[in-house]
């Protein structure tokens, strides 16, 4: 018996070493692999092409964590790209004497609408130098061929296709699954246009949220068609028959109505290039990804100056706690702004926004550090793709509030969202649940029961009082009287065009364009960017990071396109309380 104790343990230690052995391996060859992929040295051949695709998902500042979108079934990083970088490598190529052209190829773009017209702003801008773009395409997706329209050719497979139909919001509601699961949605809210709650109590959309749904996807079509008619020359009343008739079914048909200027292959592609460049047939054509060219040294590089502009980001939805990055938490955003305001050396901020919102009370915190950094030096605020409810919520006291057209903002409003499974339980699985409590409503906020009346009245009055604050907020920062906030407010979605109209914003721009005004602001002909939060080091966020994303890749591969409706089910169940936040999560195609 001694005996088999004795292998028996010895085995087990003998695992347990194996293990720590083999996680060590995994860490080596992770940390060699993503590693190689960031620091390989990068050499630009003359008379090159930067290629351009935008298959990976495009966020506002790239992630150092090794494993942000890793691959584990290719054992490849795949992280996203950071719109930060996109636009310096692009103003970079721009100056590159090495670079004689960009190709686009675009079967996908995995961006948002705000942030696909900031990318094209640039490629518009690259274009000032004279060098060519050309763009190339199996298929276009509407949002792709509007970034593909401001190339000098536009080229399609013979056998492919530009959707061209007009845009579309869809909108899903679980009404009738919670009353099958015997779950009672428990809404408190202020405004009309407060929709993030009608997926739970309604199923269908509401008049107020369809007619504003009508004007902000209108808004942002608008936008496409008038910078498509400016670049392909087409009429915008042409454009609009054209989707509305559906006259674009095929290649020869877009070649017909010349939305493309020719249908060929790939080869053929490759050829034409050659000849634009003036290399041989026989000879490759020199190309770099734009991956790759995020780590060539910038060509025009500034003076080194002592006077900074810090670049913050506030990127997901609003919450207590530190944060990362794709997620705002008030405590550690509003200490990076704490931080800002307190160094001398940086001379002014620019505070980048893509956030639907979430807890009205974390955004509170946030707000109050905006509000003192802007009574100190300037502070600019550049809006994403979405900078509404609590997102506008921290960017109301900025000295300055910039956005694109197709930016999505307003949503100023406040709702409550508490559910009660008592039916649930009892009803399908048989449990019930009991409570002792010292006064009334010691369990005001349980999910095994209902509220009362006068519990309802409690909460509907706390979401009055945020919501006063809110636009009180708002009417301080943008200088217009709180009647007039409340009257734009009741939770109602704008686009950048129409947040203009109305004073919501101050200008179109994007993040180029809010770094420039900040240093016009602070006065400032040469200084130096610094992005903040700052990001952690690679090992640190290695440790952290490698089971979140691992698990994040099974789900993923599991769920396939649900993915995205089941982070969206999963936020609002975590987020019971009273809110700040979007009706819904935008996508546009």
């Amino acid at each position: 018996m001694k005996q088999f104790f004795k292998y028996v343990l010895a085995t087990i230690v003998g695992i347990v070493i194996s293990s720590i052995v083999i996680f060590l391996m995994f860490l080596g060859v992770a940390g060699a692999i993503v590693s190689s992929a960031y620091k390989k040295e990068v050499k630009v051949e003359p008379n090159s092409i930067l290629y351009v695709d935008l298959k990976q998902v495009i966020v506002d500042r790239s992630s150092e964590d090794p494993f942000k979108g890793f691959d584990f079934a290719s054992f490849q990083p795949n992280s996203p790209m950071g719109l930060n970088q996109i636009l310096k490598a692009i103003a970079n190529a721009k100056d590159d004497s090495n670079i004689k052209g960009i190709l686009l190829e675009l079967n996908a773009v995995n961006a948002g609408a705000a942030t696909t017209e900031e990318i094209r702003n640039a490629l518009i801008d690259f274009k000032s130098s004279g060098k060519f773009i050309y763009a190339y395409s199996d298929t276009y997706s509407q949002k792709a061929y509007y970034l593909a329209s401001v190339a000098d050719s536009v080229f399609l497979n013979p056998e492919g296709m530009v959707e061209w139909l007009g845009l579309r919001s869809e909108i899903m509601f679980f009404k009738k699954t919670l009353e099958k699961l015997g779950v009672e949605p428990q809404i408190l809210r202020h405004g009309k246009f407060k929709s993030a709650v009608e997926p739970f109590m309604l199923d269908k959309m509401s008049p107020e949220n369809r007619e504003q749904t009508l004007t902000y996807v209108s808004s942002i079509w608008n936008q496409w068609v008038k910078g498509i008619s400016e670049a392909r020359g087409h009429s915008v009343d042409k454009l609009n028959s054209m989707a509305s008739n559906m006259e674009i079914f095929n290649a020869k048909k877009a070649l017909e109505n010349k939305l493309v200027d020719g249908l060929i292959y790939k080869d053929e592609l490759i050829t034409t290039l050659k000849t634009k460049l003036g290399v041989e047939e026989k000879k490759d054509i020199s190309s770099i990804e734009l991956k790759k060219y995020f780590k060539v040294p910038e060509v025009a590089k500034r003076k080194f100056s002592k006077d900074k502009i810090a670049v913050i980001y506030a990127s997901g939805e609003i919450g207590m706690g530190e944060g990362g990055d794709d997620n705002i938490g008030s405590e550690g955003l509003s200490q990076t702004i704490r931080k800002a305001r307190r160094d001398s050396s940086i001379k002014a901020i620019v505070f980048r926004i893509n956030s639907p919102g979430g807890s009205a009370l974390a955004s509170e915190v946030i707000w109050r550090e905006v509000d003192l950094a802007a009574k100190v030096k300037p502070v600019i605020v550049s809006m994403g793709d979405v900078a509404a409810s609590g997102g506008y919520y921290i960017a109301a006291p900025a000295t300055t509030i910039m956005a694109n057209p197709t930016t999505i903002t307003g949503s100023i409003g406040v709702f409550g969202l508490f559910f009660n499974l008592q039916k649930a339980l009892d009803n399908k699985l048989g449990i019930t649940v009991d409570v002792v409590k010292t006064n009334d409503h010691a369990d005001f906020f349980s999910v095994f029961r209902p509220m009362t009346a006068e519990e309802k009245a409690v909460g509907q009055i706390y979401i009055e009082q945020t919501y006063q604050t809110f636009i009180g907020h708002v009417s301080a920062g943008r200088g217009i009287p709180v009647e007039q906030v409340d009257a734009i407010g009741q939770g109602r979605v704008w686009s950048g065009v129409n947040a203009k109209d109305i004073k919501l914003i101050d200008e179109f721009g994007g993040l180029t364009d809010a770094i420039k005004l900040a240093a016009e602001k602070a006065g400032l002909e040469n200084y130096r960017l610094i992005e903040l939060p700052k990001q952690k080091k690679f090992f640190e966020q290695l440790m952290e990071d490698m089971s979140t994303e691992a698990k994040a890749w099974i789900l993923k591969d599991e769920l396939g396109s649900s993915f995205k409706t089941y982070n969206r089910i999963k936020s609002m169940l975590n987020n019971q309380g009273v809110q700040a936040r979007m009706p819904y999560d935008i996508e546009v195609y």
